[in-house]
């Protein structure tokens, strides 16, 4: 699931419990731990909703979405009703859904794309959701991002993740180092994959938390391809010896609890930094430590729930989209459901990444130095962004000390989902990267 509380401070990442406790001191949570009532829960559950069709109820909320076609089917879209008004009928851009098959022809990832086919594109924005989220959590800045004359937006669902196909996920690596390669390139690959079926031959890339990683590895590994890399609050960056030590997942226990959350993780200090041969294991509370070793995760409970599903789902929603107008946040709330529910895939690959703290296996922050020199890095992070914004600081800072382009910005009323929280401000600054790569090319 998607991931958000208070703001990181000090020199290292606060732990997620630490971090849920004190958003509770400044927002009042719902009185119920679980606030949809069991008939609306069931009411959901039992109507049967497509993600196609809750991704659909979400995106109709961008302002041009009326001049869209509807998710793999090719026929003309109804009007929906919106927020703000349509913009004015000469607006010649063009929204669209679309299934790209891969090389793997089980495999293809879930595109919305904004582009203006009576145009000569120059630019390729390239969007990557976090983890256990989805395209449609973009809603907000889709029309402000693409309306630059010259450009094309491609929001994309990671392979095993949101709409895209969800293949059975297996590690054959018998290395440590070789399984977090291995892991990381189910998403990479499948993104190459898609550049090529798609016939770009470079684009900006966005990615988002888990997103903002891959998004990272994908730079690493086909570097020629990248325009600008922008990382928006990013998992993964500070180094952390427990999970550097931490025990790989066994083929047989893969499945562990797949996700990190500010509701249901750990309490813990962060380390130095400094290799150990043999760190101490960090203390973790026997139920968490269970619940990741025993693949049981929220997705999990989702899937297992039936009529109760969309309940355990409203414990975050309602909490996650409470600012939002209502008819949003419903939307919203049933896209979520509809894509925690489905079959598990991609997830599986985060044990391999991530471990428990959401702290990388193989961290970021000894790895942007093998990046292309050439390519502009740009980092990304809420004012009360529970990711440890200072790592990221201190690595665009670094950078820069080395002759290298890289930027550092925090956006104000934010949290982790800075794209939503404060979407104006965020649109905004996006909006001048974008002008800046065009100037750079």
């Amino acid at each position: 699931m998607a991931m958000d509380a208070a703001a990181a401070e000090g020199s290292s990442q606060k732990s997620p419990l630490a971090s849920q406790r004190a958003t509770e001191e400044k927002v009042k949570l719902p009185s119920r731990l679980f606030p949809l009532e069991y008939g609306k829960a069931f009411s959901q559950w039992w109507a049967g909703i497509t993600p196609a069709a809750a991704e659909a109820s979400v995106l109709q909320f961008i302002p041009i979405y009326s001049q869209s076609l509807r998710p793999a089917t090719g026929t003309e879209a109804s009007k929906p009703d919106h927020t703000s008004p349509p913009l004015e009928s000469t607006d010649d851009r063009v929204c669209a859904s679309h299934e790209v098959h891969l090389t793997n022809p089980k495999h293809y990832l879930n595109e919305f794309s904004i582009t203006r086919p009576e145009e000569k594109t120059k630019h390729n924005l390239v969007v990557l959701h976090g983890y256990g989220a989805g395209l449609g959590f973009f809603y907000k800045n889709f029309d402000a991002l693409s309306k630059r004359s010259g450009w094309s937006l491609y929001a994309l669902d990671l392979l095993g993740m949101g709409r895209s196909a969800r293949p059975h996920f297996k590690i054959h690596a018998q290395d440590r180092t070789a399984k977090v390669r291995e892991a990381e390139s189910f998403f990479v690959d499948s993104l190459e994959d898609w550049r090529k079926a798609r016939g770009l031959e470079k684009f900006t890339l966005m990615g988002h938390s888990l997103g903002g990683y891959l998004a990272t590895c994908y730079a690493l590994k086909y570097p020629e391809r990248l325009e600008k890399l922008i990382l928006v609050s990013p998992v993964g960056i500070p180094e952390d010896p427990y999970a550097v030590a931490a025990e790989m997942p066994d083929q047989e226990s893969a499945r562990q609890a797949a996700t990190h959350q500010a509701e249901t993780a750990a309490s813990a200090n962060v380390g130095t930094g400094e290799h150990a041969p043999n760190p101490p294991r960090r203390k973790y509370p026997g139920w968490f430590t269970y619940l990741w070793e025993a693949n049981i995760s929220p997705f999990s409970i989702v899937r297992w729930g039936g009529p109760l599903g969309p309940r355990f789902v409203s414990g975050w929603t309602s909490r996650r989209f409470s600012f939002l107008p209502e008819a949003e946040a419903e939307a919203l709330h049933m896209y979520s459901y509809t894509l925690f529910k489905q079959k598990g895939s991609g997830e599986y690959a985060l044990a391999y990444l991530l471990a428990p703290g959401a702290f990388a296996r193989d961290p970021l922050k000894n790895r942007f130095s093998q990046i292309d020199r050439n390519l502009e890095i740009v980092f990304m992070y809420g004012d009360s962004d529970w990711m440890d914004a200072k790592a990221g600081k201190a690595v665009s800072e670094a950078l820069k000390k080395d002759g290298r382009k890289s930027r550092f910005k925090v956006i104000e009323n934010a949290g982790h989902h800075l794209y939503l929280d404060n979407f104006e401000s965020f649109n905004s600054y996006m909006d001048g990267v974008l002008v800046d790569t065009e100037r750079a090319a």
